[in-house]
């Protein structure tokens, strides 16, 4: 260990900074994301030396906290983003309201000016801890060098343990600046043992879980609901064996696509007022509904106006959400969603195939299974609204049939997101999008630290052209990190889902949102990537596989006024 440590430090000043990348390092940090700046220079230098640790830089801090969101989201470990004080440090903001609201883990790192100058009207000066404090767990301002292998364990623990999400760490310059004893470094090795200790898993109280078997078992129509707490903890296995075992078809959140895999039958689709007709048929027949991770907001129930069954089982890891906002009809189970899936399988083998409620259960399934066929082949079979228009729906169907199985799909916040429903998804963890806080320039920085993080897996981000320009910038990022992902533009001239809106509620009147046509293909090429515009399905599937066989850098745009307007021409895939 000693070894090691002086390995590191030889030759240059052990400092706070160099404490907080080696404190990182023990951590398993791989990426930092960020824009360097005069505060935070002692950290980003250390870097240089720290071979394992890659440094992206970015053209926007907003875009670093999307990218560290995107890690957490992955691997369930924080991804980390960095930014100097004041503008540098409120870019950050969005994008970690979004990893706060959609529960993802990131240490967001600001570096203030010195302690002596705090509140002393300095450059940029800002009070970082109360600017974060409504979207993250926890947040601190480091004073002393001393602590900062302490701070930074504490920070990963909080932002991993119980339901995960965004902390900040705001470190003052001369802190960072500053001598650290050689020991501290030895300190900082030993964080390492927090990526090997095994995740406790709470499954529980037998009690309750027994309750829960119970009625369960005598339920005629039960269904199992996943959100997003089912996906984070990475449940779908134990979903399958669970409704498999009891004949019960799974519906999910808009925030829990993905918890399972789409394309096994049991699954029957995302339900929210972005869901379809399918899942609100499957919920509409329930007796016994089984919320797992799932905090029944107002995102899934159209602000509480859905009508849920008499029974409710909640499953939740985090208390305050059991029972919440259906108290009188929730029978709810404290626990990790894994856990508990597994533990309710456990207590109902084995379970009688020949009574009553068995044989309704199957006969339902049976039903269920028939709808879900022709509403996929009906979703499947729609054409084009015109001439020269691919919409949506024919955007997921030839992305996904050109696309390899294993590929990630990453899409942003309005009407990519509101398609993604069509996506399908044969691997759990292949699937993300901005859902909570609904951030728009989401999908390219999330992209990028996918193909990061999983070099070997295709990656394909779906954006607008509204978020596309709110990150136009990361294209030249695309291009120095050399990355072969390819970004998939529905152009249709406008902030497309906010129009809509206008047109159902306002009467056609529109203001606001229309936007020139612009050539994003051209500025992909002009940035280093290859660029194209397609007009028909034929060509959008011969330029997907062009940009996934070699993989490179691509950007692929629907010509003007493409994917655009269809969301109310299709009143029979919604709700």
């Amino acid at each position: 260990m000693a070894t090691a440590v002086q390995a590191y430090t030889s030759g240059h000043s052990p400092t706070g900074g160099r404490l907080v990348v080696e404190s990182l390092r023990a951590l398993g940090v791989q990426f930092m994301f960020g824009v360097p700046g005069g505060q935070t220079l002692a950290i980003t230098d250390a870097i240089r030396d720290a071979n394992d640790i890659r440094f992206v830089t970015t053209r926007h801090e907003g875009a670093a906290a999307c990218m560290a969101d995107a890690i957490g989201r992955l691997t369930g470990s924080p991804g980390i983003c960095i930014a100097t004080t004041g503008p540098g440090a409120t870019n950050l903001l969005t994008g970690v309201g979004g990893a706060f609201r959609d529960s993802s883990p990131v240490i967001a790192i600001t570096c203030n000016n010195r302690l002596q100058d705090l509140d002393r009207d300095d450059a940029q000066a800002a009070d970082h801890v109360a600017i974060f404090r409504p979207l993250v767990k926890w947040a601190k301002l480091v004073v002393d060098v001393k602590t900062i292998p302490q701070v930074l364990e504490e920070a990963f623990i909080r932002a991993t343990s119980g339901c995960p999400g965004p902390v900040l760490l705001d470190f003052a310059r001369d802190v960072l600046e500053g001598a650290a004893d050689n020991r501290l470094f030895e300190v900082a090795q030993r964080s390492a043992r927090l990526i090997a200790t095994p995740r406790e898993r709470a499954s529980g109280d037998p009690s309750r879980i027994a309750e829960a078997a119970r009625i369960l078992k005598s339920a005629h129509r039960p269904t199992m609901w996943l959100g997003n707490g089912a996906k984070l903890s990475r449940c779908g296995e134990e979903a399958l064996k669970l409704a498999s075992r009891l004949d019960m078809p799974i519906i999910t959140t808009f925030n829990g696509i993905g918890a399972a895999p789409t394309t096994n039958p049991l699954v029957f689709g995302a339900l929210s007022r972005m869901g379809a007709e399918l899942s609100s048929r499957v919920l509409a027949d329930t007796d016994a509904l089984l919320a797992v991770g799932n905090s029944l907001n107002a995102i899934s129930t159209s602000r509480w106006s859905l009508k849920l069954p008499e029974t409710i089982i909640q499953a939740d890891i985090e208390p305050t959400m059991l029972g919440r906002y259906y108290a009188a009809q929730t029978f709810g189970i404290l626990g990790d969603a894994q856990a508990v899936l597994a533990a309710l399988d456990e207590r109902l083998q084995p379970l009688s195939q020949d009574d009553e409620a068995a044989k309704a259960r199957r006969r339902r399934l049976s039903e269920l299974s028939g709808v879900r066929r022709e509403w996929w082949r009906t979703a499947r079979g729609q054409g084009p609204a015109k001439a020269d228009v691919i919409s949506p729906d024919v955007v997921m169907d030839v992305v996904r049939k050109a696309a390899p199985e294993n590929t990630i799909a990453v899409f942003d916040a309005g009407n990519p997101g509101v398609w993604s429903y069509l996506w399908e998804i044969t691997e759990t963890g292949d699937y993300m999008k901005p859902v909570g806080f609904g951030n728009m320039g989401f999908g390219v920085p999330a992209a990028i630290a996918a193909k990061l993080q999983r070099p070997e897996s295709p990656v394909i981000a779906f954006v607008g052209d509204g978020s596309l320009g709110m990150t136009l910038g990361e294209l030249e990022t695309v291009a120095r990190e050399s990355l072969p992902l390819c970004i998939v533009v529905m152009n249709d001239r406008s902030y497309g889902n906010i129009r809509q809106e206008q047109i159902v509620h306002f009467g056609g009147r529109t203001i606001g949102v229309d936007f020139s046509d612009v050539d994003y293909a051209a500025i992909a090429r002009a940035s280093g990537l290859a660029g194209v515009r397609v007009r028909d399905a034929a060509a959008l599937s011969e330029a997907i596989r062009e940009a996934l066989n070699p993989p490179k850098p691509t950007l692929g745009q629907m010509a003007a006024d493409q994917a655009g307007g269809s969301c109310a021409r299709r009143p029979d895939l919604r709700r």
